[in-house]
């Protein structure tokens, strides 16, 4: 059975039949919430976290574990680096079931490290140990969700299709804080230092083994086969690893300035606000964890609106929209949020909101950067370069900046720069709303419009051939 046969090619009349292209969104989104679902559970659950696991006060040991969140993330470039080309070169399939279950197991034995009270130092080492593996695993997981669903998504649908796997980046985070909020009214607070904050963590077996049964159930994608079938593929990673810095340097360095705004953004408003509105604005445990949950949930209902909205006018002016309310607009919310519980609610959930349009459209805009033969690694290394530089060490370099200065509006600020380093990266991007995946040149570019064709050329004259 030939590739066309089994995997139409997106944006085509014969598109792949709505039951494999839901199973596709289902089997990348799976990923993305059991990655984010550590997060919401480590964010949420920092303050019991730092307290059974490091030694030092409160200060010290809170700034220990905010610091271990950040050095999973210096990791994640080397996954990029060694998932990512193995990707290309084995297929999207075989990396990702690998890269769910290494996310999975290592999050379900965080649970399990024993306390600074019973093992001493070698708490803290296993602790950052498992959040090593884990980042590095993280390092192909996203990169290849987002190019697994790309690729099998309609070229006129892809922004709805790709919001879908932030849905499950707000939904895993939103469950697992939902679960350490959940589990710290019923146990109360002696209990969760002691031993209720390691449950939540157990829970992430199960969503391992989901996500590896959804995509065991999965073919390829069309576009990676299409090209595999061709023998155009990269034939070995050395060879494509030179191929992204030779020839496509400039794509590399467009992303990493987008990916700094989205990620600094994105990681002070999720993964730092419980500890910033609790420590800095002097909401109770309770409360900081209640405000980003409800902003989060509000931001989930505007995410398929905002990903179909790319699909009619296009991803940039999506971003635009983005990165200039948030510049003008964070130090009044900011402001905003310092007032009162009420405040705090509003202002996140404004700020969540002129955040939604760059979150929304991240697993359409991404992949659709690179070509087929380096997509898996183009998009893997150079997220996971910026994520692990300027995303997963805001809350750190936040919560530094903070206690050196005593400005409470520090995040603000590094939100503000953030976005004046997308809005530059942004000027380079080319618009791939509408356009074909396939082939081995850049999307959107007229040297892939040209393959494009002559390859529908090809095909429908092999379908002639075959008929008659």
């Amino acid at each position: 059975m030939s590739t066309s046969e089994r995997h139409p090619h997106p944006g085509t009349e014969e598109a792949a039949p709505p039951g494999v292209l839901r199973r596709a969104i289902a089997a990348s989104a799976i990923g993305n919430a059991t990655e984010w679902f550590d997060y919401g559970i480590y964010a949420y659950g920092v303050t019991y976290i730092s307290t059974a696991i490091f030694p030092g006060d409160t200060q010290e040991a809170t700034l220990f574990a905010l610091a271990t969140f950040a050095i999973s993330f210096l990791v994640r470039p080397f996954g990029g680096f060694f998932w990512g080309p193995l990707g290309d070169t084995l297929g999207r399939k075989q990396i990702l079931a690998l890269t769910i279950l290494m996310m999975s197991g290592c999050t379900f034995l965080i649970g399990l490290v024993p306390s600074y009270d019973t093992i001493g130092i070698w708490a803290p080492v296993l602790l950052i140990a498992l959040r090593m593996l884990q980042g590095f695993s993280t390092g192909g997981e996203y990169g290849g969700a987002a190019t697994f669903m790309a690729e099998y998504a309609p070229d006129d649908k892809r922004g709805l299709c790709g919001s879908f796997l932030e849905f499950g980046t707000l939904g895993g985070f939103s469950a697992g804080a939902l679960l350490m909020l959940g589990f710290s009214l019923l146990l109360g607070t002696e209990a969760m230092h002691d031993w209720g904050w390691r449950l939540p963590f157990l829970v992430a077996a199960p969503l391992g083994f989901i996500g590896l049964y959804l995509r065991s159930k999965m073919e390829d994608t069309p576009v990676f086969e299409e090209i595999e079938e061709q023998g155009e593929q990269e034939k070995n990673v050395l060879a494509e690893l030179r191929d992204l810095i030779s020839e496509y340097w400039p794509i590399l360095l467009t992303m990493g300035g987008m990916v700094t705004a989205l990620n600094v953004v994105h990681y002070t408003l999720l993964s730092y606000m419980p500890t910033y509105l609790g420590k800095e604005l002097g909401l109770s445990t309770d409360e900081a964890l209640l405000v980003p949950i409800l902003g989060m949930l509000f931001m989930m209902v505007f995410l398929p609106f905002f990903g179909h909205l790319s699909d009619k006018i296009g991803r940039k002016p999506l971003w635009w929209f983005s990165l200039i309310g948030l510049f003008v607009a964070v130090i009044p919310l900011y402001q905003l949020m310092a007032t009162t519980l009420i405040g705090a609610i509003v202002g996140f959930a404004v700020l969540g909101i002129l955040f939604v349009p760059q979150l929304s459209t991240i697993s359409a805009t991404f992949p659709a950067m690179f070509p087929t033969q380096v997509r898996f690694a183009g998009f893997a290394i150079s997220y996971n370069v910026a994520t692990s530089l300027f995303g997963g060490t805001a809350p750190a370099v936040n919560e530094w900046l903070i206690d050196e200065t005593g400005n409470f509006l520090v995040p603000a600020y590094l939100m503000m720069g953030a976005c004046a380093v997308g809005a530059f990266s942004l000027l380079f991007l080319v618009e791939t709303a509408g356009q074909s995946l396939r082939g081995t040149e850049i999307p959107g570019t007229d040297a892939s419009k040209r393959e494009v064709r002559s390859m529908d050329r090809d095909e429908a004259a092999g379908s002639a051939e075959a008929t008659t």
